[in-house]
């Protein structure tokens, strides 16, 4: 491994590689970025951390002299007191830039900081580059390893990518059809923030489209541009509403790390329309994650007595931005359907709703996505063939359970993820 100058050698498919990774740490002053001359620091990308004992600020950069200089006349970045230069002899922009998503996402995950970084501009989006396997997996890795090392990090690679606040961090990268999902909410709210009556949009998508990312994303967004004096959106009051409780804990865990959040910007319907009604207040604009799983009708032993959430979330926000899987109900108390939706007793306005298509939690060719997406209407194919998906089929419960706890003994994080329907 690198030890800030010296050079680490990867032993790769195709032999030996020079990796040239450094970090380079100093104190964020004028006299210290005066000094600075390493020509792979001031004339190449880098990458960068900003710390102090409790705060932390991640960037990119192609001119560091001058950026530092920046982030010094900052009233805020100006509190951070040490500056650790990333750097490599093979460097490009998109490399930098790709590490230093990664670098927000893991430290979000690692909590050892509250973030000072705000949401990525429309360049935060999910694209291929030269070498970008190598950058991605085993530079970061390295990199990860020094941070570890040198005690500007906490937790393993293995346990930040597997803790929830990892997977719905607010910064990560986008596919260009969740960036555009984002850039048309973001409109939508500009645009209806002042309409006479409520305005709902719906974005409808199956399991692993990556729904809950994009609401966590554009949701901190939203909450960037509530702080901004320029924006429409300007002191705003937005909530996000959440059905699940371990799900809440997440969104609060982030909002505790993350500078433009607050724990109390997150909540349940149940909750929210109570406090609501309680104090005669209403919001700007409201986020419903999973409302598939809304009560569709009173349910004493949840404190909710009207007809039903929704209904009372439109009287209750200017906005509503509600995110659903029609094909995930689960309760006759939160049954929802076209004929529901029409005879709701709330004047809105609404458009067609969005639908995500591309799927990113399932590693399986098109044969045996056909197949589960067939199975769910009923109808059994063939079994499919992947060579790389293992796919397979027990008569027995407790056989699959018993081949899950082998695999795991060999694989590791094998696991149950659904439950039988």
């Amino acid at each position: 491994y690198a030890r800030y100058d010296r050079t680490r050698l990867t032993l790769l498919k195709g032999g030996w590689r020079m990796t040239g990774l450094k970090i380079k740490q100093f104190k964020l002053d004028k006299q210290a970025i005066k000094q600075i001359s390493d020509d792979y620091i001031v004339d190449y990308p880098t990458v960068y951390l900003l710390n102090n004992d409790k705060e932390a600020y991640i960037g990119e950069t192609v001119a560091l002299k001058n950026r530092m200089r920046s982030h010094l006349a900052n009233p805020q970045r100006s509190k951070l007191t040490k500056a650790h230069v990333i750097s490599h002899n093979e460097f490009n922009q998109s490399a930098t830039y790709n590490i230093e998503t990664k670098l927000i996402n893991y430290f979000l995950a690692d909590q050892k900081y509250i973030l000072q970084n705000k949401s990525q501009t429309v360049q935060s989006i999910t694209h291929n580059y030269h070498n970008k396997a190598y950058f991605n997996e085993q530079v970061f890795t390295t990199l990860w390893r020094q941070l570890l090392t040198q005690g500007i990090a906490s937790h393993s690679a293995d346990e930040i990518e597997n803790k929830d606040i990892y997977k719905l961090s607010p910064f990560k990268q986008l596919s260009a059809e969740q960036l555009d999902l984002k850039n048309t909410i973001i409109e939508k709210c500009t645009t209806h923030i002042n309409d006479q009556k409520p305005f709902v949009y719906f974005i409808k998508g199956e399991a692993g489209v990556g729904k809950s990312v994009i609401l966590s994303s554009v949701f901190n967004r939203i909450q960037e541009l509530s702080q901004d004096k320029n924006s429409p959106l300007y002191q705003t009051d937005n909530k996000l509403l959440v059905n699940h409780g371990e799900m809440l804990k997440t969104y609060e865990k982030i909002a505790s790390k993350v500078k433009s959040l607050k724990v109390s910007n997150f909540t349940k319907p149940t909750t929210f329309i109570n406090d609501m009604k309680k104090n005669n207040d209403f919001a700007d604009i409201v986020f419903v994650d999973e409302a598939h799983l809304l009560l569709s009708r009173s349910d004493s032993y949840n404190s909710f007595v009207e007809d039903n959430h929704l209904e009372e979330i439109i009287k209750r926000s200017k906005i509503v931005i509600a995110v659903y899987d029609e094909k995930q109900v689960l309760k006759l108390k939160s049954y929802w359907d076209e004929n529901k939706l029409a005879h709701l007793n709330v004047d809105y306005t609404t458009e067609e709703p969005y639908q995500l298509k591309d799927q990113f939690r399932m590693k399986a060719n098109d044969e045996v996505v056909d197949w589960i997406n067939s199975f769910v209407t009923t109808e059994i194919k063939p079994l499919p063939h992947d060579d790389n998906f293992d796919f397979k089929i027990f008569d027995s419960a407790l056989a699959m359970y018993e081949a899950i706890k082998q695999k795991n003994t060999t694989a590791g994080l094998s696991r149950i993820v659904s439950t039988f329907d």
